[in-house]
């Protein structure tokens, strides 16, 4: 209805742009889900580390907080490691400061060269300390849906982690998980085989 305007760097004081939107049948909605292709990610290059890496130094240094900037090239994605902040300040309450972070600099990098490419952010390990932690509470979920024999449900998890939970059980053949939820932030059902309602599968 009305174009926006990008405003600074396309970041700051932009102008969003008014559209009309119908809502469609829920069936034909579905579908088009189901065809649709996952988004395309370029295989990023090394001058595209150095940027990602000189970004995030530079986004640090406006909190400013004293942190070193480490980064790697692998699996298709950029990984950018923090050390130093020992505080907790950039990981935040289960990580949303972290995961706020990681969207904000792969924005800025994805905007700036122009392609899509994947960046992840760590700091001072806690990713991997929080798959760690989900794998074994998933695990122990799946004992306790066996042992009651009904199905039980994770708190809200992002799709990282609701990706781990689902990994974590997919071997189990006593088990299946769902997702339940809308948005985000959803729920995954573990259920013994045979027990629980339909949901919506990851």
């Amino acid at each position: 209805i009305e174009p926006g305007s990008a405003g600074i760097f396309g970041l700051v004081g932009g102008r969003k742009a008014r559209i009309r939107v119908t809502l469609k049948a829920s069936t034909e909605l579905e579908e088009e889900q189901e065809e649709e292709p996952e988004e395309r990610k370029e295989e990023p290059q090394e001058e595209d580390v150095k940027f990602a890496k000189r970004t995030l130094e530079e986004v640090l240094a406006l909190i400013p907080v004293e942190a070193t900037v480490t980064a790697g090239l692998g699996q298709g994605r950029i990984t950018l490691r923090i050390q130093g902040d020992r505080s907790g300040l950039l990981i935040g309450r289960k990580g949303k400061t972290l995961d706020a972070l990681q969207f904000l600099v792969n924005k800025m990098v994805s905007k700036a060269l122009e392609k899509k490419i994947d960046v992840v952010i760590d700091s001072e390990n806690y990713r991997r300390r929080r798959e760690d932690a989900l794998t074994q509470l998933a695990l122990k979920m799946g004992d306790k849906a066996k042992k009651i024999k009904k199905p039980v449900t994770t708190n809200p998890l992002n799709p990282q982690e609701r990706r781990l939970v689902h990994l974590a059980l997919k071997e189990d053949e006593q088990l299946e998980t769902k997702s339940r939820g809308e948005g985000l932030l959803k729920r995954v059902v573990i259920i013994p085989k045979g027990k629980g309602q339909p949901a919506n599968k990851e």
